[in-house]
């Protein structure tokens, strides 16, 4: 059978059950619904001064059936949205046998209840099978047999806890991908060497048992390696820092991610307290986390893109390699810090006041002064009162009156609640939200000003027009979201202001009657998204300046994958949310976008303190084929030859195919494109340098034999801890000139095809 059938075949299967689950699902909405309607029914008593005792336990009966009800159909709402994520195929004979070995009964001979080893493996007898669905909350039919078991039970703790190691019993582990009620995707995990005859495997899983069947013991040997040493990763302790290094293709980002499954399973108090926080490159890797594993969708673990770590900013477009360098380095703290303790532009530069009856005069130095002195040990959006005390004291100063205590008072009293002070603060001393003081930089002469000592002039140069496109286009870079952050330090959350007391004659709106004893009965919905109109704004700076931005979440676990990439900035942003956490780093330096090295292994290191180190390397790349990359490995050793190349042990005898990219660069990636289409049957890349992105961006609607969505067209950054089956790169010496971190970038481009790659360069 074809491949593609076959995995449309295995998508049916899951799609049959996901369907009756969703019935269930309807039906369990119906009884709730039922019992809330029982719930209203009941005890209604008379209007009566005094309530009996009969008709107290009606009305709390009545409150319990109403509070389960809804508690329950809540449950039943939010959760619709990928209920059922995963499934489990077990074996019990694998249980008995390990039962048995670990009684000191060996189990080379037979089971632990005295059957024969026949149904041992890739022989299990059908009774001995047994399916289980792990899903967000558990299903059962009429009958009451589970349909789906939640994810937090201990029948589900195998999902998270198998390895190939410790199968617990597990043949196949597989995620089930949907978008609402429809199954769109399945993947595999392969838990013994090789899987019986009658179970379908697909995705990793089935490279790993195609890799065993097709090499003999030799590759077992390896693939035993492989997944112990996984394993062991992924089992390690909780505490300190976990570091797991290696080349493309070895498996980190998957093992990371199980990990952090395994330590939310295995430690879910802590965890679930305390959080999760997942950091990848882009927002296309929190995808990919989402098909990995779903049930990381929970509440207790935030993914995040590093364009999303705050929650008010969403970011994907990247600067320059020259300006990201200005932006990631640590040299650029003195010019924030100067930003921060700046004049608000447009503020006023002079104070005129009559106050009891005086003269106050304060000009432009006087005031910085009390600026300067305010901001020394406060926060600007904290010390609006602190400011507006140190400014009367430097008006009673300017006036040069000594000895008069009595006249000092009255002037402070006055001060503090006359009118044309309050319009004045409102003016020199506004709650600045720390996105506009990035904005503020857009003015060449301030970044000048305040940059004086730190930067040259033309990387001032440089920082202004990168600010002035975020106005112009109403996006914020990567990069600006670590300076906001720092910024956010410096100035503090913006108070909102306090809302004005109502007159005694003003009519009130009664939002919650309940207050009052009245009680609303509402029909339930299903929960609407987020109403998220004020970013579609059609003015730039509103969409930079949309939402609110807090105070940084603290986590008890930190997981950061694609280490190599993150500036300096980037880890000290990271760092502020895991000041008590354990951390799990994936990276690789040979893949590293960020060109300088020790200043963000010192960013690193401030951000772990002092923790406990271990250090996992994964060394074998399986999955792309070998021919691919050595193809990509010669090109990284040019200029990298300390580069951490891990051994590919898949041969397909099909080379990268090596093309030139003619004048027509659409029509020669799409003639490129169309050939792989028919070759392969999953996903295809076309890792592009934006100077051919608007170009290519059409060749993402191809379909071909009625497939719609495999081919997408993306930048080699955004390709970072992803694969696809094939890839088509485009110009690879545009994608050096244009990429931060050069060859290396060029590296991870070559390195996301597990199947064919095609190399498209212009004639020189």
């Amino acid at each position: 059978m074809h491949v593609t059938d076959d995995v449309a075949s295995e998508i049916a299967v899951e799609q049959a059950h996901v369907d009756r689950v969703h019935e269930e699902l309807e039906k369990a909405g119906h009884r709730a619904d039922v019992v809330q309607a029982e719930g209203l029914a009941r005890g209604h008593i008379a209007k009566s001064a005094e309530v009996g005792m009969e008709e107290a336990a009606g009305l709390f009966e009545r409150d319990a059936l109403m509070f389960h009800a809804a508690k329950r159909r809540t449950a039943l709402d939010t959760q619709y949205e990928g209920l059922v994520f995963g499934r489990l195929d077990l074996d019990h004979a694998l249980l008995r046998e390990a039962a048995a070995r670990a009684n000191g009964h060996g189990g080379s001979g037979g089971a632990a209840d005295g059957s024969s080893d026949s149904s041992r493996e890739g022989d299990a007898r059908p009774d001995d099978r047994e399916v289980r669905y792990i899903g967000r909350l558990g299903v059962r039919d009429d009958d009451y047999e589970p349909l789906v078991i939640d994810w937090r039970a201990p029948a589900a703790s195998a999902f998270y806890r198998a390895t190939p190691a410790q199968p617990m019993g597990v043949l196949r582990r597989r995620v089930l991908r949907s978008r609402g009620a429809t199954v769109i995707g399945i993947e595999d995990d392969l838990m013994v060497p090789e899987p019986p005859d009658d179970l379908v495997v697909v995705g990793d899983g089935a490279l790993m048992a195609a890799l065993t069947r097709s090499r003999g013991e030799r590759m077992r040997d390896i693939v035993a390696t492989i997944q112990a040493h996984q394993d062991e990763a992924i089992r390690a302790s909780a505490r300190g820092v976990t570091e797991i290094t290696g080349g493309p293709g070895t498996g980190k980002t998957v093992v990371a991610l199980h990990r952090a499954a395994y330590l939310l399973y295995s430690e879910r108090r802590r965890f679930e307290s305390g959080g999760i926080l997942v950091v990848g490159p882009s927002g296309a890797y929190t995808a990919y986390i989402e098909r990995v594993l779903p049930s990381l969708g929970e509440d207790s673990v935030t993914l995040r893109a590093l364009g999303d770590v705050i929650d008010a900013m969403h970011a994907e477009r990247l600067d320059p390699p020259e300006v990201a360098r200005l932006k990631g380095s640590m040299r650029i703290r003195p010019l924030l810090s100067a930003a921060a303790r700046g004049r608000v532009p447009d503020a006023p530069t002079e104070l005129r006041v009559m106050v009891a009856g005086r003269a106050v005069r304060l000009e432009a130095r006087a005031l910085d002064r009390v600026r300067s002195q305010v901001l020394r040990q406060h926060q600007r959006n904290a010390a609006t009162t602190v400011a507006q005390a140190a400014l009367g004291e430097a008006a009673w100063a300017s006036l040069g009156v000594t000895g008069e205590r009595d006249a000092k008072a009255e002037f402070m009293d006055k001060w503090e609640d006359h009118l044309d002070i309050e319009s004045f603060m409102e003016q020199w001393w506004p709650q600045v939200d720390p996105r506009e003081v990035l904005l503020w930089l857009a003015d060449p002469e301030l970044v000048r000003r305040h940059a004086r000592g730190s930067l040259s002039p033309a990387d001032a140069e440089l920082l202004a027009a990168s600010f002035t496109t975020a106005l112009e286009t109403g996006t914020w870079s990567v990069a600006d979201v670590a300076l906001v952050d720092d910024l956010a330090g410096r100035v503090g959350p913006v108070k909102e202001k306090e809302p004005e007391e109502r007159g005694f004659y003003e009519i009130e709106e009664f939002d919650d009657l309940t207050q009052y004893g009245v009680t609303e009965v509402q029909p339930v919905n299903r929960p609407e998204r987020e109403d998220t109109s004020h970013t579609r704004s059609s003015d730039p700076r509103e969409r930079l300046l949309a939402g609110r931005i807090g105070k940084p979440d603290d986590y008890a676990h930190v997981l950061v994958d694609e280490a190599q990439d993150l500036s300096p900035m980037q880890w000290r942003m990271i760092g502020l949310r895991g000041r008590t956490a354990s951390w799990t780093v994936v990276g690789d330096a040979a893949q590293a976008s960020w060109p300088d090295p020790t200043e963000a292994t010192a960013a690193r290191e401030e951000a772990y303190g002092r923790q406990a180190r271990q250090l996992f390397h994964m060394d074998t790349n399986y999955r792309n084929a070998r021919e691919i990359f050595d193809y990509a490995a010669e090109v990284v050793r040019r200029e990298v030859p300390d580069a951490d190349i891990p051994q590919a042990v898949r041969e397909t005898g099909i080379h990268p195919l090596e093309a030139p990219l003619g004048g027509d660069a659409a029509a020669s990636v799409r003639a490129a494109v169309v050939e792989l289409l028919g070759q392969v049957d999953g996903s295809i890349a076309v890792i592009t340098p934006s100077a051919y992105a608007a170009r290519l961006a059409p060749l993402s609607e191809l379909a071909h034999d009625g497939f719609e969505g495999r081919v997408q067209v993306v930048d080699p950054m955004s390709t970072k801890g992803l694969e696809y089956d094939a890839t088509v790169v485009v110009d690879p010496r545009e994608i050096v000139r244009e990429s931060p971190g050069g060859v290396r970038v060029l590296y991870v481009a070559l390195t996301r095809a597990a199947h064919r790659m095609t190399v498209l360069s212009p004639a020189e």
